[in-house]
C-alpha cells in the first residue's frame, strides 16, 4: 500500500465517480430520506456515506481479485461492453 497520494490519479477518480453519481438513483434516494422532517440530516449523511464506502470497498476488492486473473485491458473491454449493453437496453426500453 502506497503512503504518498498521487493527486492527479486521485482527482481523476474523484471526478469520474462524482460525475457518475450525480442524479443517479442513489442520490435521489438520499434526497428522499433527507426530505423527511423527522429524520436527522446527519443520520442520512452518515448512513448514505457508509453505504457508499462499503459499496466502493466491494468494488475495489472485486477489481483487485479479478485483476489477478484477467488482464487489465480485457477488464476495460468487458466494462466498456457492459456500459454499451446497459445504454442500448436503456434506449430500447425508453
Amino acid at each position: 500500500m502506497e503512503l504518498a497520494i498521487n493527486w492527479k490519479i486521485f482527482a481523476t477518480i474523484f471526478a469520474s465517480v462524482f460525475i457518475a453519481e450525480l442524479g443517479d438513483k442513489t442520490q435521489l434516494a438520499t434526497m428522499l430520506f433527507a426530505a423527511d422532517k423527522d429524520v436527522s440530516k446527519w443520520l442520512v449523511f452518515g448512513a448514505a456515506s457508509a453505504a457508499l464506502i462499503v459499496a466502493t470497498a466491494v468494488g475495489v476488492l472485486v477489481g483487485s481479485f479479478l485483476s489477478a486473473y484477467i488482464d487489465e485491458k480485457v477488464l476495460s473491454y468487458i466494462a466498456g461492453c457492459g456500459f454499451i449493453i446497459i445504454g442500448a437496453y436503456t434506449l430500447y426500453t425508453a
